[in-house]
């Protein structure tokens, strides 16, 4: 058994440094490299934070330009988990620098819950740290995961109903007089926020690269994962060149994510007054128990 416990330990060392470590690529892992860095588009770059400077923020840094290299070079794209932390405009590297991080603080925490148990005086077999270990070395590198999907799906909730009031007034604009690209670019000027920023700066840089402001939607939405931006994409490039058909769209668009967004905020009260009615039942099961167990003891004594 210590050697079974030896030799699990050290392979998990020698796997870590190997991850670690840079090492020479095979043809497959190179293709497979070029074809992820192709994919992963603007979405997928590292957001331009500043620059840490401690110990611990250089470590992180450093732990993290590893396993992206590491993903990289397997080529594990994770887009919907890139386009989640890009939603929260988030650096892929410090995210895969706290998974790692959270992982090697399992693999010291399993052992030390273990000496814990053993205290108490529950399990002695040697093998039980090691599973421990592994156990929430695993469970803490995923942690972050959820983490960041429900972040992202809240941000994503805010962003479809800015893109609604944002159709709305395009609409307007449209029925100003104005012409499309003017009217995109004019309804995201007007109001403030994180979603009308992405979408001003997703606009800017399509006079910049050459491309349609539709196109640059397009690309926003598949950057963020957001699903009416590509799907708003696709009809302004169909009606893009006439003008009431634009409008038409955009307004019935536009009521058609409000009532998206009016069932979803119903459908959610629904579930709280149910959890709360589910809540009120046992409290009044457990007071009802509370005024017969008195009764129920002495019938039982008789």
């Amino acid at each position: 058994m210590p050697v079974l416990v030896g030799a699990v330990t050290g392979l998990g060392i020698y796997a870590l440094v190997r991850a670690l470590m840079p090492s020479r690529r095979s043809p497959i892992q190179q293709v497979a490299r070029i074809d992820a860095m192709r994919a992963r588009g603007a979405a997928y770059e590292s957001s331009r934070a500043a620059k840490d400077t401690s110990r611990l923020g250089s470590l992180r840094a450093q732990v993290g330009a590893r396993v992206a290299e590491l993903y990289l070079q397997q080529g594990w794209e994770q887009r919907s988990l890139r386009a989640d932390l890009a939603v929260l405009d988030r650096s892929w590297e410090k995210f895969l620098a706290t998974k790692a991080l959270l992982a090697v603080g399992g693999l010291f925490f399993g052992p030390f819950l273990f000496a814990i148990v053993w205290q108490l005086g529950f399990g002695d077999s040697p093998i039980i740290p090691v599973w421990l270990a592994l156990l929430c070395a695993a469970l803490f590198f995923f942690l972050p995961d959820l983490e960041v999907r429900r972040d992202a799906a809240d941000k994503r909730r805010d962003l479809r109903r800015v893109i609604g009031a944002y159709l709305d007034l395009v609409s307007m604009s449209l029925a100003g007089g104005r012409g499309l690209p003017e009217a995109l670019m004019a309804a995201a000027e007007v109001s403030d926020g994180w979603a009308t920023h992405r979408i001003r700066n997703a606009l800017a840089d399509a006079r910049i690269t050459g491309i349609s402001q539709w196109q640059a939607l397009g690309q926003l939405g598949e950057d963020l994962g957001v699903e009416e931006l590509k799907d708003l994409s696709a009809s302004l490039a169909l009606v893009a060149d006439d003008g009431a058909k634009v409008r038409e769209s955009l307004a019935s668009r536009a009521e058609t994510m409000r009532h998206r967004e009016l069932s979803e905020i119903e459908g959610s009260a629904g579930e709280k007054s149910q959890s709360m009615l589910v809540a009120q039942l046992l409290l009044c099961a457990g007071f009802l128990v509370f005024l017969i167990y008195p009764a129920a003891m002495r019938v039982f004594q008789v």
